[in-house]
């Protein structure tokens, strides 16, 4: 089973803490087994959390043989972490631990050296601080999380949960991370390049989004073949006026947000399906085999033939997710 240390320390964020221990400790896999084992670990016993005291289980040693290590943010970003964290950190990187930062945890992370001249992202409101700190860390204020591949970090608040979904989906593939998404009552298409924060010209609808029962007819009309054109007239809005939602809404175009939405509904078909990829090709709705290929690979990294290697359910498929260190699909804006 693969297993998650989330790594407390002094002044730790409670929401920040809370989310990976929720997310993956509520993951199942198909067959019903839980998908991780997840370790709350420390410097010392207690751990001051501001509004109350946390005992942890677990120590340093706690971080040795985990699969993938979450630094949540603390009050403090300023206060960098001890010698002995640092060291535990830059130790379990050797060992080719996958290490995942959310919100200010970027702080901590940076002062082991580990995001030196990677791109990087903290909650924006704290992205100037870390630029200013740790000048040799390419800091992206923009973006939901980074996938660096072994290394990883989200932006503030609900970033976290985005992060989280985006490993499972690593681990185990988009049908896994789609039951977590509803249990997490989250979406599963932000992407990592979508802007943190999020300009509403009126208040949204109580379904969360003024777009929401657009994007529910686009998921719901995936294998037509849709222009803007066609999207605007369903909206009754003009190609701009979309656009300029979208833009304000989901931090990206109405076809991009197509296009992934189509890429994701493959990915459950090649997953869950024995169809051909012609065939799923036609029944996401793009044109041609060759275009999902190429749309598919530009998205995911590979093939749609070594996705269903990987995360097709089949009874001879034998996958261990910490040897899947592959770049994410959501490095780039």
């Amino acid at each position: 089973m693969h297993t998650v240390a989330v790594l407390a320390l002094d002044q730790v964020i409670p929401f920040d803490l809370s989310t990976p221990i929720e997310v993956f400790t509520r993951t199942r896999l198909p067959d019903g087994r839980p998908g991780y084992q997840v370790r709350v670990c420390a410097e010392r016993p207690e751990i001051d959390a501001g509004a109350f005291t946390l005992r942890a289980p677990w120590g340093l040693d706690g971080l040795r043989g985990a699969d993938t290590i979450i630094v949540p943010g603390t009050a403090t970003p300023e206060v960098p972490p001890t010698a002995e964290v640092r060291d535990a950190l830059r130790a379990a990187a050797v060992d080719g631990t996958r290490i995942a930062s959310i919100c200010a945890g970027t702080f901590p992370l940076a002062a082991t050296g580990l995001l030196d001249g990677l791109r990087a992202t903290t909650h924006w409101i704290a992205a100037g601080l870390l630029a200013a700190t740790h000048p040799e860390v390419d800091v992206d204020p923009g973006v939901l999380y980074v996938d660096n591949g072994q290394i990883l970090t989200s932006a503030g608040a609900a970033a976290g949960l985005d992060l989280c979904l985006h490993m499972i989906r690593r681990d185990y593939g988009s049908a896994v991370a789609a039951d977590a998404a509803r249990l997490s009552v989250m979406p599963l298409e932000r992407e990592g390049g979508q802007a943190q924060f999020i300009v509403h010209d009126h208040p949204p609808t109580p379904q969360g989004s003024a777009l929401d029962p657009l994007l529910v007819w686009l998921q719901d009309n995936l294998g037509r073949e849709l222009t803007l054109a066609d999207i605007a007239a369903h909206a009754r809005v003009s190609t701009r006026t979309l656009i300029r939602r979208f833009s304000e809404q989901t931090g990206t175009t109405p076809l991009q947000w197509l296009h992934r939405a189509r890429v994701r509904q493959a990915q459950h078909l090649l997953e869950t399906t024995h169809h051909s990829v012609e065939r799923i090709a036609a029944q996401v709705g793009f044109g041609s085999p060759t275009a999902f290929r190429d749309r598919f690979k530009r998205t995911t990294g590979v093939s749609p033939h070594t996705y269903r290697r990987t995360f097709g359910r089949h009874p001879s498929v034998t996958r261990d997710p910490r040897h899947r260190q592959g770049r994410g699909v959501a490095t780039s804006r």
